[in-house]
Protein backbone atom coordinates (compact mmCIF):
# COMPACT_ATOMS: atom_id res chain seq x y z
CA UNK A 1 0.00 0.00 0.00
CA UNK A 2 1.29 3.51 -0.49
CA UNK A 3 1.28 6.26 2.01
CA UNK A 4 -0.82 9.82 1.93
CA UNK A 5 1.12 11.74 -0.51
CA UNK A 6 -1.63 14.53 -1.18
CA UNK A 7 -4.95 16.39 -1.49
CA UNK A 8 -6.58 13.56 -3.62
CA UNK A 9 -5.47 10.59 -0.70
CA UNK A 10 -7.07 12.81 1.61
CA UNK A 11 -10.13 13.02 -0.45
CA UNK A 12 -10.17 9.34 -0.75
CA UNK A 13 -9.96 8.86 2.66
CA UNK A 14 -12.64 11.35 4.03
CA UNK A 15 -14.94 10.18 1.40
CA UNK A 16 -14.28 6.56 2.79
CA UNK A 17 -14.53 7.54 6.22
CA UNK A 18 -17.56 9.16 5.97
CA UNK A 19 -19.77 6.59 4.10
CA UNK A 20 -19.09 3.81 6.76
CA UNK A 21 -20.05 6.47 8.96
CA UNK A 22 -23.17 7.32 7.60
CA UNK A 23 -24.42 3.55 8.61
CA UNK A 24 -22.33 3.14 11.68
CA UNK A 25 -24.52 1.55 14.77
CA UNK A 26 -22.69 3.33 17.10
CA UNK A 27 -22.04 7.08 15.75
CA UNK A 28 -24.31 7.39 12.82
CA UNK A 29 -27.35 9.10 14.27
CA UNK A 30 -24.76 11.88 15.50
CA UNK A 31 -24.68 12.65 11.63
CA UNK A 32 -27.56 11.71 10.40
CA UNK A 33 -30.55 12.82 12.67
CA UNK A 34 -28.68 15.00 15.40
CA UNK A 35 -26.35 17.10 13.21
CA UNK A 36 -28.24 16.48 9.90
CA UNK A 37 -24.61 16.65 8.09
CA UNK A 38 -25.39 18.45 4.68
CA UNK A 39 -22.17 16.23 3.24
CA UNK A 40 -21.90 18.30 0.02
CA UNK A 41 -21.06 21.13 2.43
CA UNK A 42 -19.00 19.00 5.02
CA UNK A 43 -17.22 16.80 3.20
CA UNK A 44 -15.10 19.81 1.21
CA UNK A 45 -14.67 21.44 4.66
CA UNK A 46 -12.77 18.00 5.90
CA UNK A 47 -10.71 17.66 3.03
CA UNK A 48 -9.34 21.17 4.16
CA UNK A 49 -8.96 20.30 7.65
CA UNK A 50 -7.10 17.10 7.39
CA UNK A 51 -5.27 18.64 3.79
CA UNK A 52 -4.25 21.15 6.55
CA UNK A 53 -3.80 18.66 9.44
CA UNK A 54 -1.31 16.32 7.49
CA UNK A 55 0.47 19.02 5.01
CA UNK A 56 0.30 22.47 6.60
CA UNK A 57 -1.44 23.83 3.89
CA UNK A 58 -3.45 26.72 5.51
CA UNK A 59 -6.36 26.06 3.70
CA UNK A 60 -8.26 25.12 6.69
CA UNK A 61 -10.57 28.09 8.74
CA UNK A 62 -12.71 27.07 11.19
CA UNK A 63 -12.85 25.88 14.74
CA UNK A 64 -14.07 22.21 15.48
CA UNK A 65 -14.35 22.50 19.10
CA UNK A 66 -17.44 25.27 18.63
CA UNK A 67 -18.84 22.88 16.21
CA UNK A 68 -18.99 19.89 18.96
CA UNK A 69 -19.93 22.11 21.92
CA UNK A 70 -22.39 23.03 19.90
CA UNK A 71 -23.50 19.92 19.23
CA UNK A 72 -23.57 18.75 22.84
CA UNK A 73 -26.17 21.49 22.89
CA UNK A 74 -28.44 18.76 21.24
CA UNK A 75 -27.33 15.15 22.23
CA UNK A 76 -24.92 13.65 24.84
CA UNK A 77 -21.62 12.75 23.25
CA UNK A 78 -19.57 10.75 25.68
CA UNK A 79 -15.86 9.35 25.54
CA UNK A 80 -17.57 6.30 23.93
CA UNK A 81 -18.55 8.40 20.86
CA UNK A 82 -15.41 9.59 20.39
CA UNK A 83 -13.08 6.40 21.15
CA UNK A 84 -15.61 4.65 18.57
CA UNK A 85 -14.70 7.48 16.11
CA UNK A 86 -11.32 7.09 16.10
CA UNK A 87 -11.37 3.58 15.72
CA UNK A 88 -13.68 4.19 12.99
CA UNK A 89 -10.87 6.39 11.16
CA UNK A 90 -7.69 4.27 12.36
CA UNK A 91 -9.34 1.92 10.76
CA UNK A 92 -10.18 3.30 7.36
CA UNK A 93 -6.55 5.00 6.98
CA UNK A 94 -5.73 1.24 7.70
CA UNK A 95 -6.95 0.10 4.79
CA UNK A 96 -6.47 2.65 2.54
CA UNK A 97 -2.52 3.76 3.28
CA UNK A 98 0.28 2.66 4.87
CA UNK A 99 3.93 4.84 5.62
CA UNK A 100 4.51 7.76 7.72
CA UNK A 101 2.16 10.04 6.74
CA UNK A 102 -0.79 7.43 7.97
CA UNK A 103 0.71 6.81 10.89
CA UNK A 104 0.81 10.64 11.47
CA UNK A 105 -2.84 11.02 10.13
CA UNK A 106 -4.09 8.14 12.85
CA UNK A 107 -1.95 9.95 15.41
CA UNK A 108 -3.13 13.26 14.95
CA UNK A 109 -6.94 12.43 14.44
CA UNK A 110 -6.36 9.67 18.00
CA UNK A 111 -4.78 13.65 19.57
CA UNK A 112 -7.46 15.97 18.39
CA UNK A 113 -10.17 13.18 19.25
CA UNK A 114 -9.10 13.27 22.97
CA UNK A 115 -8.87 16.82 23.65
CA UNK A 116 -12.00 17.31 22.61
CA UNK A 117 -13.55 13.94 24.69
CA UNK A 118 -12.00 15.43 27.80
CA UNK A 119 -13.37 18.99 26.89
CA UNK A 120 -16.81 18.69 25.73
CA UNK A 121 -17.95 15.17 26.79
CA UNK A 122 -19.88 13.21 29.97
CA UNK A 123 -17.90 10.29 31.55
CA UNK A 124 -20.02 7.17 31.24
Amino acid sequence: MKDIKNRNDIIKLVDVFYEKIKTDEVIGFIFTDVAKVNWAKHLPIMYDFWENILFYTGNYNGSPMIAHKNLMQKTTLTHQHFEHWTTLFSETVDELYAGKKATEIKERAKNIATVMKHKITISE
